[in-house]
């Protein structure tokens, strides 16, 4: 039926499955005889048990999807793979999506792809609406394409960064709506920033007339995430939304899916990929999703959410005790942020300084960010880069529940957290000790002179 299995299978009825698979492509013939350029000839054993001697990879030369004949095998799990992958985005909450492939890139460079397909739609248009979100890859997918990107600043609420609406419909006519190729929003991203008004720019696009690309990297895993991608559509526009294939499936970094509500724009978008491709990034996912089912899957993505509420709570008595305080970002359903207002008042390192010990104490994922970096991409200079605004008002640091989060890397994360920050606390009060000191040795010699 193409769908993903309920339960999920074994170790060694996937590995039957994949054999079955193999010995359907030519290269894996007993009487194969191979006279062209590209054979499936693989000298390594160890390499070709790796790919359980699927060599072929999927798609022709000009259709990454297209069926090839003397691969009816990886063909067979190309076509599987996508079919399976719909069917689990259908049942993460975006229940109208139609169409979708596995590529084998990552998100930035798929997004990339996105756009250049859009470019022979739209001619004209050379500028991509993109509300600022500061991460590098989402940003040079436009660059690479050979677009302008026009960044439109979050407007903040609270302690939240939200999309500025007004903004955006005022660039949409102050450069004309057959000048831009599209508007380029955000689902998942790091707190203070949520998740973009995407009802909005939906409408906003169905109004104009402007296609709508939606950078969903690990959007699949939070249902607020993929319910605003399904709301979106339904009101308005939404053209095409990829997500990574590591971060919501735990499999190897190099895949991505790009999916969406019209099944022609799907096609142009796989026939837009140049050649072949590695069969990998799909293999992987399918094996992962074979393995878990859709019980184990959603088993998963409700022990991430138990996780969140969790990190949430901990993460608050723990900045409570700090004199800090957890950030109030109710829209973001993934990420969430711990001022260091503490921290950067004392000293302009200490931010920088707690990243470090957290890195150097195996705790990976956080991130510090300290007010007033600037950074300068593709001669696109980003006031205070990392914290998505050109001046938040404190420096925080981030902490995600991601799907795959456990208890333990929660309570240990906190206690080398607390630790770290407690030894900020005592060389601070040293120092002013130190100072107390010399400030009264200083009184004294006055008085004696």
């Amino acid at each position: 039926k193409g769908k993903c299995p309920e339960d999920g299978w074994d170790e060694s009825t996937i590995e039957l499955f994949l054999h079955e698979l193999a010995i359907m492509d030519s290269n894996n013939f007993l009487g194969n005889c191979g006279v062209g350029e590209r054979e499936g000839r693989v000298v390594s054993g160890l390499v070709a048990r790796r790919h359980y001697r699927l060599i072929h990879g999927i798609g022709r030369s000009g259709d990454i999807s297209a069926v090839q004949p003397k691969a009816a095998g990886s063909s067979l799990l190309n076509k599987l793979t996508n079919s399976v992958v719909l069917d689990v985005i259908k049942l993460a909450g975006v229940r109208t999506v139609t169409s979708c492939f596995v590529v084998p890139m990552a998100t930035g460079m798929s997004l990339t792809l996105c756009f250049l397909t859009l470019r022979h739609k739209r001619p004209k248009a050379k500028y991509i609406i993109w509300p600022r979100i500061d991460q590098k890859s989402c940003f040079k997918s436009m660059i690479t394409a050979g677009f302008e990107p026009v960044v439109i600043e979050n407007v903040l609420e609270g302690d939240e960064l939200r999309t500025d609406l007004e903004a955006v419909e005022a660039k949409i006519k102050a450069l004309g709506a057959e000048n831009i190729l599209c508007v380029h929003s955000t689902t998942s991203c790091f707190a203070p920033r949520v998740p973009d008004r995407l009802e909005e720019l939906a409408v906003i696009c169905a109004n104009y007339d402007i296609p709508h690309i939606v950078n969903n990297a690990y959007g699949v895993q939070s249902s607020k995430c993929m319910h605003l991608i399904q709301q979106g559509a339904r009101v308005g526009r939404i053209d095409a939304f990829v997500q990574s294939l590591d971060k919501n499936f735990m499999v190897p970094v190099g895949g991505a899916i790009i999916a969406g509500f019209n099944e022609s724009f799907i096609q142009e978008i796989s026939k837009m990929y140049p050649g072949r491709a590695s069969a990998s990034p799909s293999l992987d996912v399918l094996i992962t999703l074979l393995s878990l089912g859709t019980s184990g899957y959603k088993k998963l993505l409700k022990e991430r959410k138990e996780m969140f509420s969790y990190l949430s709570s901990e993460l608050k008595k723990l900045a409570d005790n700090h004199n800090e305080r957890l950030l109030d970002t109710p829209h973001n359903p993934i990420s969430l942020a711990m001022s260091l207002k503490n921290l950067d008042e004392a000293n302009d390192a200490a931010v920088t300084q707690l990243g470090s010990m957290l890195f150097t104490r195996q705790v990976s994922g956080a991130r510090v960010v300290p007010c007033g970096s600037v950074q300068t991409l593709n001669n696109y200079t980003f006031k205070g880069f990392m914290s998505h605004a050109n001046d938040y008002p404190c420096a925080y640091l981030n902490a995600a529940s991601a799907v795959g989060i456990k208890k333990q890397d929660v309570d240990v994360f906190l206690k080398r957290l607390d630790k770290c920050l407690k030894t900020f606390r005592k060389e601070a009060k040293q120092e002013e000790s130190i100072n107390e000191i010399s400030d009264s040795n200083t009184a004294t010699e006055q008085l004696e002179d």
